[in-house]
């Protein structure tokens, strides 16, 4: 037998630890790579209709082994966060369970659901407005609710509903289930910090452990012995009172001689703090990779039952290692999947070169299963992973090489057609080179990396260096122009403008760094809050102030927080709800009056420098010269940008003259994904 070598990982393809088939009790997984359960927020009124399941279907196309739908689904009507949520409490998700999972083992892979009760993380205001339920009367700080104490009542009809829930899946065609003993119901009773009872639910581990192994029991007589049963379980709560590695083991322990459960699917950390969330449960690019893998080892040592993990394993080398050093059986890849759900066909077709990474900007947690560089993801019903070949080839000239210009000329690309790209700078990269300057945002660059080496592969031609005007672009002879020369920072709104520093002068180094700086963030963005961290690390003193009532707004929960513990810890100074209206000089520096949004007085602070973030400006010269030159006087029509109108035909079917337009920053100032996304949706249509 011929044995072929991985070209990038240097592994001989046939044995590649991931690619190695895995028994789970009776399920044969045909390699070692899954997509854990998480809220898509992709359903319909509770429902896991067509876009939910093209979502999952895509990453059994792509070939990976398992996926776990269901994050959080509920058992109970009274474990609604609001929306969101699959809804397994009634008989009605059984036919749309019975077409997810026709859809994703016509693939070859497997599916399992997440069944949950949200216990106080339930909201009493939506849903079925229902009090929220718990073992004791705690408060959640992150979802607020002030739960009912449970009664024996409530624990026995929640454990019926966990049964009835759980024989749905199975009647749904699923290959299994897992709980979630992490911040949910059954870890809320498990954990010393949310069990204050002193009934035979209270106290003790095996009391605390109670209500955990009459779900288990419970399921296990709804579903039988053959389906696989499995448990989230978080293995250190990380906090006083808090479930300790040490208790985890021996609960584990417990579970695996009551023989209910099949595997451990590990988490660490807590749920009940926007903090905890960003810290331990989901932490970004600013963390280190798989940040407890060793512990998941260590616990894995501990139980004979198999072991999936997760946490920070965004990258096929970092799996690779979690699988063959035997720290876990199964590793879960699941943001990684959101980014590029066809990772285990790359590999098998010895492209894992080719994989499109998993950056770590959280923007999947901003905007749900959004990827902030794959436009498909989420759009599964829009948009297409694969693109097809264009049938007649055109002539393409991108303008710029940013992340929405690299992207049109890719695609565009692999379409088939010829592709120039013109860009100004000495690099590709646009923006993403200024952002990811700052070491917590670094990662960024996979973003630019990875398009960079496409673009090689498709032999597009590009030029660096080349400032493009209107008659740049016309010696080319295009049929199509893309004007993708993005922005500059906007500044010519202010008066004293020219006393101010942008934020791209700063993180470039084109200005010094004074010794204090006032920072003024009209946009909320990453921006801002970016400088404001990496003066405050260089020693600066740094005031940020923002028309915003927090700071923020438009970056994921996650970094919210993370920037406030760092704005403490730095000492950065920050105040909300001003506008920044007029800079001064005077004799102790620059002055900028603010004026506060709710009452209209203004105030003046004082600092060496004065640096201002309010998106940008299109540079949209190019764009203006060529518009009236174009066929469609550089109009984009709306149908071609939604899908109405699925093809663009040969500029010349309009006239002898080409077909301009123009995307992302360069027609108003937004963000990454907007670009990308931009880019796709119009060049996988031309």
């Amino acid at each position: 037998m011929d044995i072929e070598t991985d070209s990038a990982s240097g592994l001989e393809s046939s044995i590649d630890p991931l690619l190695q088939p895995f028994q789970l009790k009776g399920l044969t997984l045909r390699n070692r790579i899954v997509s854990t359960s998480h809220a898509s927020m992709l359903d319909d009124n509770g429902l896991p209709l067509e876009r939910y399941q093209r979502y999952h279907e895509e990453k059994a196309i792509g070939g990976l082994a398992m996926t776990i739908v269901g994050g959080s689904a509920m058992t109970s009507p009274d474990s609604s966060w609001g929306g969101g949520q699959l809804d397994i409490s009634s008989d009605s998700i059984i036919p749309h369970f019975q077409s997810l999972s026709e859809r994703i083992h016509r693939h070859g892979a497997l599916v399992m659901c997440q069944v949950s009760h949200l216990g106080r993380r339930a909201t009493p205001y939506g849903g079925s407005w229902l009090p929220a339920l718990a073992p004791s009367r705690i408060r959640e700080t992150r979802t607020r609710s002030f739960p009912k104490e449970m009664d024996t009542d409530d624990i026995c009809r929640i454990v019926d509903d966990y049964a009835i829930a759980a024989k749905r899946c199975r009647d749904g065609g699923l290959d299994g289930i897992e709980t979630l003993a992490g911040g949910h119901l059954i870890g809320q009773f498990l954990s010393k910090r949310t069990n204050h009872r002193n009934d035979s639910f209270g106290g003790s581990l095996q009391n605390r452990a109670r209500f955990a192994l009459m779900v288990h029991d419970a399921i296990r007589s709804a579903v039988g012995n053959d389906f696989v049963v499995g448990m989230r379980l978080t293995i250190d709560e990380c906090v006083d009172e808090g479930l300790d590695f040490e208790e985890s083991v021996i609960l584990a322990k417990l579970l695996e001689r009551e023989g209910h459960i099949d595997f451990f699917d590990c988490i660490f950390g807590r749920m009940d703090t926007d903090l905890s969330l960003a810290t331990h449960i989901m932490p970004g690019m600013s963390a280190p990779g798989a940040p407890y893998l060793s512990l998941v080892g260590k616990f894995k040592r501990e139980t004979k039952l198999p072991v999936i993990h997760a946490t920070g394993i965004r990258d096929v080398a970092t799996a690779r290692h979690a699988v063959s050093t035997n720290a876990v059986d199964l590793v879960g890849m699941t943001r990684a999947h959101i980014a590029d759900p066809h990772i285990v066909n790359k590999l098998v077709r010895r492209e894992e070169s080719r994989i499109r990474p998993c950056v770590g900007a959280s923007f999947c947690l901003q905007k749900k299963v959004h990827c902030i560089h794959n436009p498909a993801s989420s759009h599964e019903t829009i948009i297409s992973h694969t693109i097809d070949t264009a049938k007649q080839s055109l002539r393409i000239v991108v303008v710029g090489g940013g992340p929405g210009g690299m992207e049109a000329a890719r695609v565009s690309a692999e379409r088939g057609h010829s592709v120039v790209l013109l860009e100004a700078a000495t690099r590709l990269g646009g923006q993403i080179i200024i952002a990811a300057s700052v070491s917590d945002r670094k990662d960024l660059i996979g973003i630019v990396d990875w398009r960079v080496d496409e673009l090689k592969r498709l032999g597009v031609e590009v030029r660096v260096n080349t400032y493009a005007d209107g008659n740049t672009v016309l010696e080319e002879s295009p049929d199509v122009v893309i004007i993708a020369t993005g922005g500059i920072p906007d500044l010519d709104w202010l008066d004293g403008a020219e006393l101010c520093d942008s934020v791209w002068d700063v993180l470039t180094g084109c200005v010094p760094v004074r010794q204090d700086a006032l920072i003024y963030d009209g946009t909320g963005r990453h921006s801002a809050i970016t400088c404001a961290l990496h003066l405050a690390r260089m020693g600066c003193s740094v005031t940020l102030a923002t028309n915003d009532d927090t700071v923020g707004v438009e970056t994921p929960y996650t970094d919210k927080v993370l920037f406030r513990k760092c704005a403490v810890e730095l000492g950065i100074r920050i105040i909300h709800d001003v506008r920044l209206v007029k800079a001064i000089r005077r004799e102790n520096g620059i002055v900028a009056v603010l004026r506060h949004e709710l009452v209209d007085t203004d105030m003046e602070l004082s600092a060496s420098q004065l640096i201002v973030e309010r998106g940008t400006v299109p540079v949209d010269d190019p764009y203006c010269e060529l518009r009236t030159k174009s066929s469609n006087n550089g109009v984009t029509d709306i149908a071609l940008m939604t899908g109405t109108n699925m093809a663009c035909t040969k500029a010349t079917q309009f006239g002898e003259s080409f077909r301009l337009y123009r995307i992302g920053d360069a027609v108003a100032s937004r963000d990454i994904y907007s670009a990308i996304y931009e880019a796709y949706r119009l060049c996988s249509r031309l």
